[in-house]
């Protein structure tokens, strides 16, 4: 069941994201960046998003009563883009137990159906370059980069591609 996020949901979201990135990152970015993701730093973050944010729907996924995946969608935030018409997926998380099951299609399905219904006509998001899992996932969906980069200093010395979607 796929449905939006409560600010309730805020510990068990916290869990799937740290639990996600301890395995999706593992060699692609400094551990000590990794090891700074907490559950008790990224639950009050996700509690202020979805308590707070009016531009940000927060979808959650669930199974047998219990969070396992997340997204999170709204207005693209890059400034060369157009903010009107575009979407951006901040991002879609799944706990590492239910990777490889179709879950993560379906919730990556209904992010882009949340972007559809808030008017947007495209959607972009931003990948590592080095994560070919998330790279293949997305490719798989029809997903294609643009030809935009960028460097997050604050991760350690990684780079990001942006990818585009005609909604």
């Amino acid at each position: 069941m796929i449905r939006d996020a409560t600010p309730d949901d805020a510990r068990a979201i916290a869990e799937v994201h740290v639990a996600s990135w301890r395995v999706a990152y593992e060699g692609l970015m400094p551990r000590e960046v990794i090891e700074s993701r907490t559950v008790e730093v990224r639950e009050r973050m996700w509690h202020s998003v979805v308590a707070d944010e009016e531009d940000v729907r927060v979808l959650v996924l669930e199974e047998g009563g219990a969070v396992c995946g997340f997204a999170s969608v709204g207005a693209v935030r890059d400034p060369d883009l157009d903010r009107q018409r575009i979407g951006e997926l901040y991002g879609l998380y799944l706990d590492p137990d239910v990777w490889g099951g179709g879950l993560g299609r379906k919730l990556h399905d209904d992010a882009l159906a949340a972007l559809r219904a808030l008017g947007f006509t495209e959607a972009a998001l931003w990948v590592l370059d080095t994560n070919v899992r998330a790279r293949r996932f997305y490719e798989a969906a029809g997903w294609r980069t643009d030809g935009a980069e960028k460097g997050e200093a604050h991760l350690g010395p990684i780079n990001e591609v942006r990818y585009r979607l005609t909604l």
